[in-house]
């Protein structure tokens, strides 16, 4: 699919048709390559790996941008770039005399869950993170050179999303440092240009009690199984006094040995979510307080502990919003609406679907529209 003829006139006329061309140009690279993006996707998604044991969507990942049959200049390729199962590929134009290079980062996810495999299609991130790159790519490398404009593009294979916090691990790590710009796109059942990613906090919860034969000496126990179904119904009741945008899940991973013997030991995990670090704050306070109860209800003893990375809440970029769903329209993709933005809840609500090449064609798109103006 192609762009519409633009709009001539106006102050931007002159630019217009030049940015028009380099989207097109975009285009037909995401279309030239859709068939390695395509094998990209199916290889990841074949061999589903949980996070930072990404060994072999590493790889597959770094052959993709060494493989001397992309079109264009070379990628330079940092396989185990700060974490084991990271990367980092550049390019750039030839950059004349004057200011640092505009930076720009396409981020690829590619780790799994358990059990299910790639049902949050992570395997699509990588595919649609490298797409992006590369149509950004022929469009500069379409302009005369020397280019007009210095930008330096950056894929950063990203480990870790469902367990762990890779970004976070990356940061921390100075992966991001010098970096204006970073994209990334989710799968989902519905087409928007921002979902409201809010924050997040992960806890695991154990209760140590004390072992006894449950039918010859019951009394002589402390049942860490009641701590844990005492928290997990502490929680229940707090639904009724949680905010509608406050979210917490979880499942009780050790419930004992055997029916006979009283659990001296259990352990739960949760998440939980709200729209903020403000309220994520005040909502773990309350559920803390809900697994501390029980342990005093029964005797228990309770160990809280927090993940190693929370997550922070995404602030939408409301200028980056407008271009996405203006290029999005010209390509005939329809948007939800606001209202079901907002009542949406993070990517636990996406059902993931496949992304189209149109998907990918209006994701560089968005990046032009930057560079031009």
């Amino acid at each position: 699919m192609r762009p519409q003829d633009p709009p001539q006139g106006g102050p931007a006329g002159a630019a217009l048709p030049a940015l028009e061309t380099l989207k097109q140009r975009a285009c037909e690279s995401v279309e030239l390559n859709a068939a390695r993006l395509g094998a990209l996707s199916r290889a990841i998604w074949s061999r589903p790996e949980l996070a930072y044991e990404e060994q072999q969507a590493h790889d597959t990942m770094t052959r993709f941008f060494s493989s001397g049959e992309l079109p264009g200049a070379a990628w330079a390729v940092q396989p185990r770039y700060k974490l084991g199962t990271a990367f980092r590929a550049e390019w750039g134009t030839a950059a004349p005399q004057g200011p640092r290079p505009l930076r720009i980062a396409f981020l690829c996810e590619y780790d799994a869950l358990p059990g299910i495999g790639h049902a949050c299609g992570h395997n699509l991130i990588a595919e649609v993170g490298a797409a992006a790159a590369l149509g950004l790519k022929a469009a500069l490398e379409s302009l005369p050179q020397p280019a007009p404009v210095a930008v330096q593009i950056t894929v950063l294979g990203t480990p870790a999303e469902e367990q762990g916090g890779g970004k976070i691990d990356l940061i921390n790590a100075g992966a991001f440092d010098g970096l204006d710009v970073v994209f990334m796109a989710h799968p989902s059942q519905e087409n928007a240009a921002y979902l409201p990613d809010v924050a997040e906090h992960d806890v695991t919860v154990k209760y140590y009690g004390k072992a006894s034969h449950a039918a010859a000496y019951p009394w002589e126990g402390v049942n860490a199984l009641d701590a844990a179904v005492l928290a997990y119904n502490n929680l229940s009741v707090l639904r009724q006094q949680m905010k509608p945008t406050w979210r917490v899940h979880g499942v009780i991973r050790n419930g004992g040995v055997k029916p006979n013997i009283i659990p001296s030991y259990t352990e739960l995990e949760f998440y939980l979510r709200a729209p903020s670090m403000k309220d994520l704050s005040v909502l773990t306070e309350k559920v803390e307080n809900c697994f501390k109860s029980a342990a005093l209800a029964t005797g228990c003893k309770v160990e809280i502990k927090g993940g190693e990375n929370d997550y922070y809440n995404v602030l939408p970029n409301k200028s980056l919003q407008k271009v996405y769903k203006e290029n999005g329209k010209k390509l005939g993709i329809e948007f939800i609406s606001e209202d079901c933005i907002l009542n949406g809840l993070s990517e636990g609500n996406l059902i993931c679907t496949s992304l189209s090449s149109i998907q990918l064609q209006m994701f560089v798109w968005k990046l032009l529209e930057h560079l031009m103006f």
